[in-house]
């Protein structure tokens, strides 16, 4: 889930974090959890989504583009980064996580046809980006 995280947020320290207060979550409501996995994925995911924007909020007033990453010898990292957070978050769950658009969807909220072109134009843009 941390490994997950970090490639959504491109930061180990905040993937850390998100992770673990979503383990926290999780243990407060696991006696009415009936599938405690895709239930953390889903939590992980959306609580990167409320990190990243709660840190655009932050850097709004001081007008400054946000292009560094904690993954400067990771060229997947970097270019995971550039992308749009929903084909971040679609292209991570589908070949890091392996799931099924089906789950993809659930995890995002959103149709599994909105998860297939989320996943062709994040490849799109990555192979643009990764093959000059």
């Amino acid at each position: 889930m941390v490994r997950m995280a970090a490639l959504l947020l491109g930061s180990d320290a905040s993937a850390e974090e998100v992770v673990q207060e979503c383990f926290i979550r999780l243990g407060r409501r696991w006696d009415r959890i009936e599938r405690p996995a895709p239930y953390l994925r889903a939590a992980v995911v959306n609580a990167c989504r409320s990190h990243r924007r709660r840190v655009a909020l932050e850097q709004r007033p001081q007008l400054q583009p946000t292009t560094a990453t904690e993954f400067h010898a990771d060229e997947l990292g970097d270019a995971l980064a550039q992308l749009p957070y929903r084909q971040r978050a679609a292209l991570v769950l589908r070949f890091y996580e392996d799931l099924s658009e089906a789950d993809i969807a659930a995890a995002i909220g959103c149709r599994p046809s909105t998860v297939r072109s989320l996943v062709h134009r994040g490849l799109a843009q990555l192979r643009e980006v990764i093959e000059p």
